[in-house]
């Protein structure tokens, strides 16, 4: 039997507090800090700033919930860490619950958006607010694991295929920077480690003669002999995107025809109309996240806060990978508005030399890389899309567990 309980009742709720920001730094001393939805992933947050005198500390397996706009969203922690004024903890009373109350909190996220929507949360939810929301609860145990245990190990794999892209996109950085940073296979030349007809890690006997045998003094160091260095409008097509009417922006990807749309630090929605219909990369220009980096798969609509980036030399995912080695920060010029424009960008001059037959080798050997992240991608699509739908409905009871 489905019944409503008080969230406060099932489980303790902490309200997230800032500490000083003297105590934040990026150099991993300390417990992460998370601020709020920015940080979030698909189910586990994303450490970026570090906090060494924490007033509030999540621990491992306690849910996470955002109580500023968007209030609502969840993640877990998968580790100790400290929480600001953003967030707040769900701490269940029994941790057999854990999984359970996590998905009822997923279940009712669009709660909230109505209540914002209404007025009825002025863009902050209290304590009080959570621990009086009632909450769908089944009275038998075995039920509620039952719930859990399903939608569980959907998410599960959802979250393995996600890692294994992360693992994946390592790889082709790691190459990279071996190739094109630290110039390995031109030193491995230069001190007889590697010698023609020779095979080494990441270095096919084939690619010997594609690389030269010294490095030489330039303006930005050392580089290898013959390589030339190139400008930001050498390497791209930059174009900024265009202003999307909110009346044309959904929340969700409610079918497979909507396009995501791009802008800010990641997608915002998803949009009928398409602006690009094969990948590209997006280099955000406006607001707090200047100079992140994104990559789009396929169709897709791009914001005005953004620039979309087509290859002039090398592929998409060369683009790619070569921008996250990029300082992009050092262009952003306004104090009250951040942002980087184009004159700024063009005549940059990349931090490293570029190889035109070597991008070609480099973009062939990480396209099954690509390719393959972007099937996983797929999977977890399609597997979010098993578990959205199953959700609602288990939780309200229209779907029998035995089915």
């Amino acid at each position: 039997m489905i019944n409503l309980r008080r969230l406060g009742d099932v489980a303790e709720i902490i309200m997230g507090q800032s500490p000083p920001g003297t105590t934040y730094n990026e150099h991993k001393k300390g417990l992460p800090f998370f601020q709020g939805v920015a940080d979030f992933n698909y189910r586990h947050p994303t450490p970026r700033v570090y906090c060494t005198h924490p007033s509030r500390i999540a621990c491992p397996g306690d849910i996470l919930l955002s109580v500023r706009a968007p209030i609502g969203r969840v993640n877990i922690a998968d580790r100790e860490c400290a929480i600001g004024r953003g967030l707040s903890i769900v701490r269940p009373k029994d941790y057999k619950d854990a999984g359970f109350i996590e998905f009822v909190l997923r279940y009712l996220e669009p709660y909230w958006h109505i209540l914002e929507g209404g007025g009825s949360v002025f863009g902050n939810a209290t304590r009080s607010d959570l621990e009086e929301l009632p909450i769908p609860w089944l009275d038998n145990e075995k039920d509620r694991r039952a719930i859990a245990h399903i939608l569980g190990t959907l998410d599960d794999k959802i979250e393995l295929n996600r890692k294994m892209n992360e693992t994946l996109e390592q790889m082709a950085r790691a190459l990279f920077k071996s190739w094109f940073i630290d110039f390995e296979p031109v030193r491995a030349k230069v001190e007889g480690r590697w010698k023609k007809g020779q095979s080494l890690p990441g270095l096919p006997a084939h690619l010997y003669d594609l690389f030269p045998d010294r490095l030489v003094n330039t303006q930005y160091g050392l580089a290898p002999a013959g390589w030339e260095f190139r400008c930001f409008e050498d390497l791209v097509y930059a174009r900024q995107g265009k202003y999307l009417p909110d009346n044309e922006i959904m929340s969700n990807q409610t079918d497979e025809f909507l396009s995501p749309i791009w802008g800010g630090n990641g997608i915002r929605g998803y949009t009928k109309k398409k602006m690009y219909h094969k990948p590209i990369v997006i280099l955000t220009c406006r607001g707090s996240n200047c100079g992140i980096i994104n990559l789009s798969e396929g169709a897709s609509w791009v914001t005005n806060i953004a620039f979309a980036c087509e290859p002039k030399i090398g592929s998409t995912y060369f683009i790619y990978i070569y921008f996250n080695f990029c300082s992009f920060k050092d262009y952003i010029s306004g104090s009250a508005q951040p942002q980087i424009t184009y004159n700024n960008l063009k005549k940059m001059k990349m931090p490293f030399p570029i190889s035109i037959d070597i991008c070609r080798v480099y973009s062939d050997f990480i396209f099954p890389i690509f390719n393959k992240i972007y099937l996983n991608k797929k999977e977890m699509q399609f597997l979010s899309s098993i578990r959205d739908r199953l959700l609602p409905k288990l939780i309200r009871g229209e779907i029998r567990l035995n089915e």
